[in-house]
């Protein structure tokens, strides 16, 4: 399972990164003069004036932040509420989260670090409306916003670059490679409200920026290291990770990272080792920032990760009958090399004296490099190699037979904000364009994987203008006009289309910190490769044909393509409530909250649909066609809430969701909602705050809407318990418990068998969360001037 050079390689570029930039050092360096308290150089105090400065909403109404669990706060540093980190994700200009009049989160780097994660579904629970349909021996991340996932209608981008990798298979149809101990802050926005950060977004966007030289360095500092180490049980989890930064001259900042994580096959809630649900991860990131003028700033960033891992689940299914035995011979194992490749080159320009151009432009390249080896299948008793009249299994081959997946992304996103007054209104004019271009190619030698993801070229573009309006201390208008188009082309289908999308928004503030708003937004989702381009016999998986194709292929059944699938169109009312009070109870609490309602009408909702039974003796009945169709209308309802109140001492705060989710046409619940997640987090800062213990209450309502053949979710109670400890400026200790009852717990509903309606095998013993998991960690930090 291990790829031993690329480890090595991995744990060599880290110590050439570090060398590499205490090289770059200059000696005569005057940290003092360099910088500002916050670590910044003046070039960047003066861009954080400015943008203090210019911004639309009136600075006399926000209110200092207070104090929650934060690292840096622990250290001396200024604590903030997550509501308070400013955000860009929502308008593409600087809000405080709380002020932003759309449904945004932020999760901050102090956060994560508590947390200690194993991956990233595991810093999400506070957010509302987000939830997550990974499977135990895929280390790939499918999120889900408000019900909906798959295909791009979330939109996930990694310092600018989008993640548009998709398998199909029994899993999700999207998900994306991301290590958290890469990560530095996440920003999310629910809901098509974000139409303006790109084509798709129909469910939201979530925004990833990875670890930069100002996580690693303190104010003060010329050069800094960041060293990790942590442990944990169920089974062996280990993490090891080296982050370190030096400002080699006033304009330049040279950054660099990597990190190793291993763990073991973990036990369920029930005690059941859940097979192939160990891994072994090494990945690295170098940025290197350049101030080559006043108000310019460019950033070459690069990001590598290398998973390996195994993939599949022994066969648990019945076997009682011939019948049985013939469709359920056992699921294949595949040994994956996974191999996830960033590039960003990103330029941004923003002085104090200039009005007219405040801009950032980003031009990306994302690789996604999927290869597997097939090592068992259970009807060739795990050890069978094709000759001598073996044939294989018909889907996946022999032992020793390859399939490969491969996604190249290249994309480049342009955005400007001008800035003018007219009496008492200020006005923010925010312009750009951005595309992207989606290359597919699968090989498989038993020619099945190129069914089910088919290769071809997809090409996305937009363009938008938003306004944003402010008038006096008490009113905010945004309105914005997008317009998409894409082109999708293959050897045998050619097809695009495009739409303008509106967005309008009214917020009032009639006191201060009592701020309710109204917004009506539209997305536009084009139907992907896979959706379009599908097309062929199913294999049978070593039972009998049951149907031939239009091809003349035999199998379980025939997928067809569809060239006039029609794009979604989310059209998205929503009410939201932003509050923010300070000195409520006593001098220097807080209390932040988010409050919202929504309903989002989908139009062309696309979705894989059966054609009706036909009769196969000596077997029941089946479909002979599954083809990607456009249903004429979905409809998402719900209400979010995200709080939390800060005494300084101590603090605790609600966050979750209730959402409901149908198919207008048959009434019938949508399989990717989440019903119900609330969290309550709770917690105290001992000894002059240097010692935090917290709990982590989260309950999950059971999905039991659900079309024909699921299995449903499981509802479920969720207690984490977290300990921090700043034993001195420059040593960290973690602790935490996860899963402290020990819950059974799955945590999205099961697809059934596209044969018989049964629970497909290889999902349903795969998706259970890990149970009890004790964790520990050290972190050591190194610095000087």
């Amino acid at each position: 399972m291990a790829d031993r050079a690329g480890r090595s390689r991995a744990l060599i570029l880290g110590a050439s990164i570090f060398s590499l930039s205490l090289g770059f050092a200059d000696a005569g360096f005057a940290q003092a003069a360099a910088t500002d308290g916050a670590g910044r150089s003046p070039d960047r105090q003066k861009q954080a004036q400015r943008q203090s400065r210019r911004q639309p909403k009136p600075q006399n109404v926000q209110v200092a932040p207070a104090p929650v669990l934060n690292a840096r706060a622990q250290i001396g540093g200024t604590p903030v509420q997550s509501l308070d980190t400013i955000t860009v994700a929502a308008s593409k200009t600087e809000e405080r989260a709380i002020d932003a009049l759309a449904p945004v989160s932020v999760v901050t780097l102090e956060q994560i670090q508590g947390l200690q994660p194993k991956r990233l579904a595991d810093i999400f629970y506070n957010v509302p409306g987000v939830s997550f349909q990974d499977r135990g021996d895929d280390p790939a991340t499918a999120i889900n916003i408000r019900g909906l996932q798959d295909f791009g209608r979330v939109a996930v981008v990694v310092d600018g670059a989008r993640q548009n990798y998709q398998r199909s298979g029994h899993n999700a149809n999207g998900s994306f490679f991301l290590d958290p101990e890469l990560v530095g802050g996440v920003d999310i926005v629910r809901g098509p409200t974000a139409n303006i950060y790109g084509s798709g977004a129909i469910g939201g966007v979530v925004s990833f920026r990875t670890k930069d030289i100002n996580d690693a360095l303190r104010p003060g500092e010329r050069w800094g290291v960041d060293m990790t180490g942590s442990y944990g049980t169920n089974k062996d989890r280990w993490l090891g990770s080296v982050f370190a930064g030096v400002r080699a001259d006033p304009n330049v900042d040279i950054f660099g990272g990597v990190v190793y994580r291993k763990q073991s096959n973990y036990k369920d809630g029930n005690g059941t080792e859940i097979g192939n649900t160990g891994n072994e991860i090494a990945g690295g990131l170098m940025k290197l920032t350049v101030r080559p003028a006043e108000g310019h700033e460019i950033k070459f960033g690069t990001v590598f990760q290398d998973y390996q891992y195994d993939i599949g689940q022994f066969n648990r299914g019945p076997v009682l009958t011939a019948a049985q035995r013939a469709l359920y011979q056992g699921s294949s194992v595949y040994a994956s090399d996974t191999r996830n490749y960033t590039g960003t080159l990103t330029w941004k320009y923003s002085r104090p004296d200039d009005m007219w151009f405040d801009w950032n432009a980003t031009l990306y390249g994302n690789r996604t490099e999927n290869n597997q080896v097939k090592t068992y299948h259970s009807s060739t008793a795990g050890a069978a190699l094709c000759g001598a009249g073996n044939f294989g299994n018909n889907i996946s081959g022999c032992v020793g037979d390859r399939r490969g997946y491969v996604l190249d992304t290249i994309g480049i996103d342009v955005n400007n904000t001008t800035r003018f007054n007219v009496g008492d209104w200020r006005n923010a004019l925010t312009y750009g364009v951005d595309a992207f271009q989606d290359d597919v190619k699968t090989s498989d030698s038993r020619g099945n994987s190129n069914i089910t993801t088919p290769g071809g070229l997809r090409t996305v573009s937009g363009g938008f203008v938003q306004l944003k309006n402010n008038y006096s201390t008490w009113l905010e208008v945004v309105s914005a006009i997008r317009y998409d188009r894409y082109d999708l082309d293959s050897a045998t289908v050619s097809t695009g289309g495009d739409r303008f999308s509106p967005k309008i928004t009214v917020g009032v503030t009639p006191v201060a910190g009592f701020t309710p708003y109204i917004s009506y937004a539209e997305g536009y989702r084009a139907p992907s490769i896979t959706e379009t381009l599908i097309a062929g016999a199913h294999a049978t998986g070593g039972g009998p044909n049951f149907f031939t194709c239009a091809d003349g292929s035999s199998g379980l059944f025939c997928f067809l393509p569809n060239p006039n699938l029609r794009p979604e169109v989310g059209k998205n009312k929503e009410a939201g409530l932003n509050l923010k009070y300070n000195d409520v109870f006593t001098t220097g609490d807080s209390f932040r909250g988010k409050f919202n309602v929504f309903r989002n009408d989908v139009d062309d909702y696309i979705d894989l649909v059966a054609s009706a039974p036909e009769p196969v003796p000596p077997f029941v009945s089946y479909s002979r066609h599954y083809q990607y169709q456009n249903i004429a209308h979905a409809r998402i309802e719900g209400f979010e809430a995200e709080t939390m109140y800060d005494a300084g001492t101590w603090f605790v705060g609600v966050a979750g969701h209730l959402i409901r989710g149908k198919n207008t046409q048959t009434n019938v619940g949508l399989a990717t909602i989440t019903p119900r997640k609330v969290t309550t987090t709770g917690g105290v800062r001992l000894l002059d705050r240097t010692l935090v213990l917290s709990a982590q209450w989260s309950s999950f309502g059971a999905n039991n809407d659900l079309p024909t053949g699921y299995l449903p979710s499981t509802g479920y109670e969720l207690v984490n318990l977290y300990l921090s400890w700043q034993a001195t400026k420059d040593i960290v200790f973690t602790a935490s418990v996860d899963n402290l009852l020990n819950q059974y717990y799955r945590p999205y509903a099961i697809p059934g068998s596209s044969t018989d309606g049964t629970t497909q095998n290889d999902v349903l013993f795969s998706s259970p969360g890990p149970g009890t998991v004790y964790k520990a960690g050290l972190k050591v930090h190194f610095g000087g001037a």
